[in-house]
């Protein structure tokens, strides 16, 4: 009996997927243009950060000369003299579509979009950091987001990102509490972020971690995170995230 329940089931989810499509297709995310939850020419489109023009620290977009956002003048005060993890990379800017994927993703529960979230940032990472890499991990949402949202919107694009890449996925990070980083300043986020991001208990930690993350405003995600990790015994953190504030 227990096969053909189970074939009930899935048939059942086939046919209530289908009637859900009827009702409501599926529509881009950024040009609301039917068929998929990012059409191919929105995903073309997306303003990508030049790999080459960016810092190679903290993946500013146009800082590989000299950076802007990760200088002693604009670390000044935050009590960090350059970035805490090896490096950092995002994929595209934060303006144009990137805004509406991110919104559609997190906001409007379009859970589909995490396979394409990490299908960009796949291939904005670099083969030497994808090698090197012994565990994903992904900052943990807070308990009030993940409560509001249902689901915790960087676990399931750590999941599609280690399926593409073959590197397993850890979760070392405690659920944080809850904290507003709205109207907040570099300094001021980083010290607002000083003890929430805690590993769990007897957490296991490989030496080489890339750890993503969705969008990067000011780092102080990213700083408090690293810092974690590698007191809990990382010794290289990589940073990769879907979109750069800039």
């Amino acid at each position: 009996m227990q096969p053909f329940a189970d074939k009930a089931l899935l048939y059942g989810h086939a046919a209530s997927e289908a009637i859900a499509e009827v009702l409501w297709p599926t529509r881009c995310a950024v040009c609301d243009a039917p068929g998929e939850v990012l059409c191919d020419a929105c995903r073309r489109n997306l303003p990508y950060l030049d790999w080459w023009r960016a810092c190679p620290a903290c993946g500013a977009p146009f800082g590989r000369t000299q950076c802007t956002e990760c200088n002693r003048t604009m670390l000044a005060g935050t009590g960090y003299a350059r970035p805490p993890f090896a490096s950092c990379a995002s994929a595209v800017v934060y303006a144009e579509g990137a805004p509406r994927i991110v919104r559609a993703y997190k906001d409007h529960g379009e859970r589909r979009l995490a396979a394409d979230i990490a299908r960009i940032m796949f291939q904005t990472a670099h083969p030497t950091w994808l090698a090197e890499a012994q565990a994903i991990v992904a900052v943990p949402a807070t308990a009030k987001a993940r409560r509001h949202r249902g689901f915790d919107h960087m676990a399931e694009v750590a999941k599609e990102l280690s399926i593409r890449t073959g590197i397993p996925l850890v979760h070392p990070f405690a659920r944080p509490r809850s904290f507003d980083q709205r109207g907040l300043g570099r300094a001021e986020r980083m010290a607002n972020l000083a003890g929430r991001i805690q590993t769990t208990p007897g957490a296991s930690i490989p030496g080489s971690v890339l750890l993503i993350d969705d969008v990067y405003t000011t780092g102080a995600t990213l700083f408090s995170a690293s810092d974690v990790l590698a007191a809990a015994g990382a010794e290289c953190v990589r940073c990769l995230t879907f979109a750069r504030v800039y």
